[in-house]
């Protein structure tokens, strides 16, 4: 079936409109045809490393499952599977527009965050509008744009490891999306609001800042929904990945003004947004309002990450200053060879990227696998 069959007259001239080819537009079908697949590799890799019996500390999963709220009520939903997604989905929206002070209709549900995070790459850059990105951050945003074709700019961050959204703004005045990471994925570092308000106000017409707050519930920091509800372009990504243990049950919102997320509907319907299990809706709902669980697990995070990174400074090892469930640590030596050797004694860390080559990233699992990679960096002698 052609690509012209499989989108709808709209979309295809929206993006024909908006420099893509005739031939781009099979590729933005593969786009989201390839998201599932890929999200089954990284979840079948992860369970050959589990089953050898790894200390699983690179992946950024949380070290536990959903809070006690959620996992009751997503357990009492299993009974409602018959039924398709209706008042779960108005009732989780609500919710979380309660909890971020935002009115209801800027939010908008999906499974994770990689799916609304690629199609706002398709939705808002083009062969004319690129995109730019700190350097190193996360990379999804800039996959999707290299595999489309659009420009993508990676500026470095700067000295303090936050977003330098002035030489952001410089790179590519005239492009469509200004991904923000915050806390940054890989450094666990904060860029601050007025950063980004100050992008808000300068940036070109008709582009989006896209802030990604994947790791946010593991900071005090301050949110930037506010910056939604003040209609501005910017898009907010959350998932219930990271502190609210939920990455196997993907789930994730975006807050955006209505009409940004609309736009982005047209390559299915709003088929993504709306198919979402019971269990994992209910789930969401309840953990949202869990605040003293949610400050509870952060402590407990925050804690267990302190005793690593005391004994990174008492060896000397230096360490990018974390507000995340993650840090990394330079090794002064290539980070491939240090995580080879970690996974010899039982502890599978993460990578590097390749703005810092010896440097590792580290995600913050329970006490016990902590003082598992506490051991293995005594004993390795690092």
């Amino acid at each position: 079936m052609t690509a012209r069959a499989e989108l709808s007259d709209e979309a295809c001239s929206d993006l024909i409109s908006r420099g893509y080819s005739r031939r781009s537009l099979g590729k933005v079908l593969g786009l989201f045809a390839a998201a599932p697949a890929l999200g089954s590799a990284l979840a079948s890799a992860a369970a050959a490393q589990s089953a050898k019996g790894m200390v699983m500390i690179g992946a950024n999963e949380c070290w536990t499952g959903p809070l006690a709220p959620g996992a009751e009520a997503a357990a009492a939903a299993i009974a409602t599977g018959n039924r398709y997604t209706g008042a779960q989905r108005n009732d989780f929206a609500k919710a979380l527009a309660a909890v971020e002070d935002v009115p209801v209709g800027h939010i908008m549900t999906w499974p994770g965050s990689s799916d609304p995070l690629s199609r706002i790459i398709v939705t808002y850059c083009s062969p004319t509008r690129g995109l730019v990105t700190a350097d190193p951050t996360f990379e999804l945003a800039g996959s999707v744009a290299q595999y489309l074709g659009v420009k993508t700019s990676r500026v470095p961050l700067r000295a303090d490891y936050a977003h330098d959204v002035k030489a952001m703004l410089a790179a590519d005045p005239n492009a469509g999306v200004y991904y923000i990471c915050t806390p940054n994925n890989p450094s666990a570092t904060l860029t601050g609001l007025p950063d980004v308000e100050w992008l808000l106000a300068n940036k070109p017409a008709g582009s989006i800042v896209l802030l990604d707050e994947a790791y946010i519930h593991f900071s005090e920091a301050k949110p930037g929904a506010y910056l939604a509800a003040q209609n501005k372009d910017i898009i907010v990504l959350r998932t219930f990945s990271k502190l609210f243990g939920m990455a196997g049950m993907r789930l994730g919102a975006t807050i955006a003004r209505p009409d940004l997320m609309t736009k982005t509907m047209r390559y299915d319907g709003g088929m993504a947004s709306f198919a979402l299990p019971n269990p994992s809706l209910v789930c969401g709902t309840a953990s949202l309002t869990a605040t003293g669980l949610i400050k509870a697990r952060r402590d407990e995070m925050i804690a267990v990450r302190s005793k690593s990174l005391a004994l990174l400074d008492k060896r000397g090892i230096e360490h990018v200053p974390t507000e995340a469930n993650f840090f990394m640590v330079d090794w002064k030596k290539p980070a491939k060879e240090v995580q080879a050797a970690f996974a010899k004694e039982g502890v599978a860390i993460g990578r590097s990227w390749p703005i810092w080559p010896t440097r590792s990233r580290v995600t913050v699992g329970s006490a016990a696998e902590m003082a598992a990679f506490d051991a293995a960096v005594v004993k390795l002698n690092l």
